[in-house]
């Protein structure tokens, strides 16, 4: 097995909705979540991300990426608390091994506690 298949594994098993951009703003992948989340809005893989968004959001998507592009300091940036979902999200730079700028994607923190038992290995978790 190679690295590339336990990075995907990892977005595959997050509970969050994973949604990674490249440069042109094009919806490169989705982990499973996301797709679940966004079907509504049918195959998005391919898409532009500002196709999902307002006017206004687009700017600030666009003004994110031009910070996280001047500076390879720049990863990170809080977007917006959502109340209905108790979750702060944060867009976060992709870089390549060289620190260069390649893509974005949005990452959510929820606020919520667990409610999942300890260690509970009886049944399977979802």
């Amino acid at each position: 097995m190679n690295l590339t298949q336990f990075y995907k594994s990892v977005l595959d098993q997050d509970r969050s909705p994973i949604v990674i951009c490249n440069l042109q703003h094009e919806i490169i992948y989705m982990n499973a979540t996301a797709v679940e989340r966004y079907k509504k809005h049918g195959d998005l893989l391919g898409k532009s991300l500002l196709d999902c968004h307002s006017p206004a959001s687009n700017e600030m998507i666009k003004r994110v990426v031009e910070w996280f592009a001047a500076d390879s300091a720049h990863n990170i940036v809080f977007t917006f608390h959502n109340d209905k979902e108790n979750k702060d999200v944060y867009m976060v730079a992709l870089r390549d091994e060289n620190g260069g700028l390649i893509g974005y994607y949005e990452k959510h923190e929820y606020r919520n506690a667990e409610t999942m038992p300890r260690y509970n290995l009886d049944q399977p978790i979802l």
